[in-house]
């Protein structure tokens, strides 16, 4: 019988590296296999740092449909469901199969410009915010019924499990991350006699597409924000957000669930 294959990521600080062969040392003990390199036949994608350093494994390993799990290393960690003091107790777990397997959402963005149009996605959120720190001018509909001129410093398009993250420090609501729905939160919006914007954060659900166009002066002045991640493009047009086809594998374990996530790292 061949030896179940684990990929270990992690973000290359020395802590994290130290716990990483920490790791391989006891999931090999007890007869897992750790791919020297980035293996498509594994079973589990480990992933060893902060929030930020989960993303990247994520998007660096392109939605692998191989589950992730984060072993936190940084500071708060979200993601990041185990600490370096339950390294043994995680390896019994692996061992005796005590896991779940949860699928979460995806948001993918439609970015078009006067030439092409091309597509992005997050697992947190996608940022529209203006290049520079300016003020920019979006127009908002929700499948094609026009909502709103916001002007402010952008928008967040959130994910259920994203709602925790950027959104959250924003003033944005928590989601539970089974629930179908993307939300949008303004950043900054103005809100005075020249400029009326929404104030408060929207739940849209999957069945409705959302469509953001900027005003002409705004084209070239917006920055698009991916999980992190700046893009910077020219002549914008139009930007949609819908829920991508595809999701992404997270392993919990026992009671670990979401609420004891927002209890544990909020309250």
């Amino acid at each position: 019988m061949n030896a179940k294959k684990i990929n270990i990521i992690h973000n290359n600080t020395s802590k994290s590296l130290d716990i990483a062969l920490l790791l391989k040392e006891k999931l090999e003990e007890h007869g897992f296999s750790v791919s020297n390199n980035y293996s498509n036949d594994a079973f589990l994608n480990i992933c060893i740092g902060g929030d930020g350093a989960f993303l990247r494994a994520v998007h660096s390993t392109e939605f692998s449909k191989i589950p992730f799990i984060g072993i936190n290393t940084g500071t708060l960690g979200f993601f990041q469901e185990i600490s370096p003091e339950d390294l043994n107790s995680f390896v019994e777990k692996l061992k005796n199969d005590d896991y779940n397997i949860e699928q979460f959402f995806l948001v993918e963005g439609t970015i078009c410009t006067r030439t092409s149009c091309l597509e992005l996605i997050a697992l947190n959120e996608i940022v529209i915010k203006g290049y520079q720190s300016k003020t920019i001018h979006l127009n908002v509909s929700i499948e094609n019924n026009y909502l709103e001129k916001f002007s402010g410093d952008g928008i967040i398009v959130s994910t259920p499990i994203g709602s925790t993250a950027y959104n959250f420090s924003c003033g944005g609501s928590l989601v539970y991350p089974t629930l179908d729905v993307l939300q949008l939160t303004p950043l900054a919006p103005i809100h005075s006699k020249a400029y009326r914007s929404l104030t408060s954060s929207i739940i849209v659900p999957n069945s409705l597409l959302i469509q953001i166009t900027p005003e002409y002066r705004d084209e070239n002045s917006i920055l698009i924000v991916v999980d992190g991640q700046e893009y910077k493009y020219e002549n914008i047009v139009e930007i949609s957000f819908k829920i991508s086809s595809m999701k992404v594998n997270i392993m919990t374990l026992g009671n670990h669930n979401f609420w004891t996530n927002v209890k544990d790292k909020f309250l």
